[in-house]
C-alpha cells in the first residue's frame, strides 16, 4: 500500500445501501468507506477533502445516532455552486457516501423510481453551513460549517509552495513539503477527528 500510514486511523464509515441489497451487490448492503476511499476518488489529499469527510462522519452521526446511515435515503444540500472552491470536490466525496446525486445520478428501478438516488444532491443551497444533511424517512437534518483555520499548516510549508508549484523545488523540497502537509491532514482526521471548533454542527429543522 503506497498510502500515508495515518489514513488507516481516520474514522470510517459504515452505510447500509438498499439497492445493494437487493441487486445482491454487497452482502447485507453494507459499504465500508474509509477516508483512502474519498482520496482516491478525489485523486489528492489536503485540508478539504479531510474536512468533507469530517462533516460527512459528523453529520451522520448526528441525524442517525446509532442506527447504520442508510445510503441513497440522504439529502445532500451544499451552499455554494460546485465551481465555488473545492465545494465540486467536497460534492463527489458527498456523494461516494450517501449516493446522493444530481441530475445525472441513477434514476430508479421501475415505474416508480425505486431506490432513486437522482435530485438528492443539490448546490446553491440556502443554508448558512457548507452542506446540510437530511433524512428522507424522517426529516431529521443537520446543518455543518468547517474552520480549517482551526488546524493550520506548519508555517514551514508557505516557503516551500513558491518553489513546488513552479518545478523548481529539490526533491527533498519536495518531500518536505509533502510531508508538512499531510501532517496537517493527520492532525485534522486523528486528533481533531470530533473537535466542535472544526466542525462546526447545528440541527437543522424541517421547514
Amino acid at each position: 500500500m503506497n498510502l500515508p500510514a495515518f489514513f488507516a486511523s481516520a474514522p470510517r464509515i459504515t452505510v447500509h445501501d438498499p439497492l445493494a441489497a437487493l441487486l445482491g451487490s454487497a452482502a447485507d448492503g453494507e459499504f465500508h468507506y474509509d477516508y483512502a476511499d474519498a482520496v482516491r476518488l478525489a485523486g489528492h489529499s489536503c485540508a478539504a477533502v479531510a474536512g468533507a469527510w469530517l462533516m460527512l462522519v459528523n453529520g451522520l452521526a448526528w441525524i442517525y445516532g446509532d442506527d447504520r446511515p442508510v445510503r441513497g435515503d440522504i439529502e445532500v444540500h451544499l451552499r455554494d455552486s460546485p465551481e465555488n472552491g473545492a465545494t465540486g470536490v467536497i460534492a463527489s466525496i458527498a456523494t461516494l457516501v450517501t449516493g446522493a446525486a444530481g441530475a445525472g445520478g441513477f434514476a430508479g428501478m421501475g415505474p416508480d423510481g425505486l431506490h432513486a438516488r437522482r435530485g438528492l444532491l443539490c448546490f446553491d443551497a440556502p443554508i448558512d453551513g457548507v452542506m446540510g444533511l437530511r433524512r428522507r424517512d424522517n426529516g431529521a437534518g443537520v446543518m455543518l460549517d468547517l474552520d480549517t483555520n482551526r488546524v493550520p499548516a506548519d508555517p514551514a510549508l508557505r516557503p516551500l509552495l513558491a518553489p513546488v508549484l513552479a518545478g523548481r523545488a529539490t526533491a527533498a523540497e519536495q518531500a518536505r513539503f509533502a510531508s508538512l502537509w499531510q501532517n496537517r491532514v493527520q492532525r485534522m482526521l486523528i486528533e481533531h477527528a470530533d473537535d466542535p471548533q472544526l466542525v462546526h454542527i447545528y440541527d437543522w429543522e424541517a421547514t
